[in-house]
Order: C-alpha cells, then structure tokens, then sequence
C-alpha cells in the first residue's frame, strides 16, 4: 500500500492578483511539502514574484486561498507571515552594513535584559552574541568574530548571514528569492551548501531561482510558473533541463 501524501507545510489554491488591466495571478496553485526544496522557476512575467509576495504576506491576492499546515490564512502584511513562521530572504538582501553580525541577525528582535533594564529596552548583547555563535556553528558558517561589521564580509558570507538569520526564526518554511544570483563559483556552493542544512534542520525552503543548473542540483521537486499559474509540478529526478526550460516558455505542455 503507498504512503498517503502528507498535508503540505504551505499551500495555495486558485490564487487571483489583478494589477488594473494586468492579471498577475491567474488562479495559481501551489504546495510545499515536509522536508523538501522545492525550486519555483519561469519566465519574466510568469508570476513568480508575485505568487511569493502572496505566500510572505507582502500582498493580499484578491481571491483564492492560502493554507499553512492545513489551516486557512490570511496574511494581511509580512509581519502576519512572520509571526506564523514563515521568513523571506530577498534578493535585495536586507541586511545593515555598518552593524555587527550578531545584530544582524537579531535586526528588529534583539532580546531585551531581564527585570528594569528590560523594561526600558536594554539590549542583552551577550546572549545575543552566545546565540549568533551557536546558530552560525549550527548552519556551519565560517566567520571568524560575531562582533565584525556586515560590510566587512564577502557576498556570500552575507548571504549566509541573512539565511541563518530566517532559518533561526522560521518555524515553517523558509523563502529564499535568488539567493545565489550575485555570488561566484565558490561562494554560490557555499551558499547551496547552507540551503541543503536548513532543510536537513527539518525546515523546508521555497528557492526561487533563474539558475537552472542550480534549480536542478538542489531542488527534490519544480513548480514551474508560467502566465499567472502553476503549469507543471514535477520531481526535479523525472525532467531534463531542456524540458523543464521547454514548458516554462510554453514550447511544451505536460
């Protein structure tokens, strides 16, 4: 007897967004399942962006629904997304140059001093920091001080940075939009690296990615976008490259 499918971590259905004239979301669909990497990938214009930004809470679709572990959502902000454990690392990466690593990660949730001093918002850079070393030891992210200004690190390091920073405050799911997509040889496996530990950590990742060699390397399944909607899901093992580029442009169907 086969295994029943397991409820998805994260899953949309009939996902509208209209932009005046332009439909964005055509009724899209989309899951995430336990455990896995799944890669989302499609054309300029395919919707991807958008279909993410509804998933993070960054825009409210005009219809359709979102279900977190089975459970209808409705994420008014990424605030909202947040709070049900969801983080989105961007492409932009948000991450404050001039502040040390340890802040980084705790940017917008610094742990606050016990008793009085907590009471008028004190920082506890001690725990703070014993906590970065632990969650950067964790993910196996080699900086060598806690205490180093962001801008003093590679692209990839800061990459990782903002990568450990979701990982340690999502409960559910992690996004990682074009993660690798400014970083060489070198630092994009490092980077491949950290995303595969994250997910080895019980988190599963949506990577939204333009590169395919990437996509393919990583990812245990593809949601290919095309037109506002979900045109395919396949496991990344049964699809050729050249196939899965194929239906993204709408040069083949499945």
């Amino acid at each position: 007897m086969s295994n029943p499918t397991p409820t998805p971590v994260l899953a949309a259905k009939n996902l509208i967004k209209r932009y005046g004239q332009v439909t964005a979301l055509d009724g899209a669909d989309f899951e995430l399942l336990p455990g896995e990497i799944l890669a989302v990938i499609g054309d300029n214009g395919a919707g991807k962006s958008t279909l993410i930004k509804a998933l993070s809470g960054a825009i409210v679709p005009d219809s359709g629904e979102i279900k977190l572990d089975g459970n209808l959502v409705h994420f008014k902000n990424p605030s909202d997304a947040r709070k049900a454990g969801i983080e989105t690392v961007y492409q932009d990466l948000a991450v404050a140059p001039a502040m040390t690593i340890a802040e980084n990660l705790f940017l917008g949730r610094e742990i606050k001093r016990g008793g009085l001093l907590g009471k008028l918002h004190v920082i506890n850079k001690k725990q703070m920091l014993e906590e970065a070393v632990k969650y950067m030891q964790e993910l196996k992210i080699g900086i060598r001080s806690m205490t180093q200004p962001v801008e003093t690190l590679s692209g990839g390091q800061r990459q990782g940075v903002a990568v450990a920073r979701s990982a340690a405050f999502a409960k559910h799911v992690v996004i990682l939009d074009e993660p690798t997509a400014a970083l060489g040889v070198k630092e994009s496996g490092m980077v491949l690296d950290l995303i595969r530990r994250v997910r080895d950590r019980g988190l599963p990742v949506i990577l939204i990615s333009h590169n395919m060699p990437h996509v393919f390397e990583i990812s245990d399944r593809i949601h290919i976008q095309r037109l506002g909607r979900r045109a395919a899901l396949v496991n990344t093992k049964d699809i050729s490259m050249p196939d899965a580029v194929a239906i993204m442009t709408g040069a083949k169907t499945l």
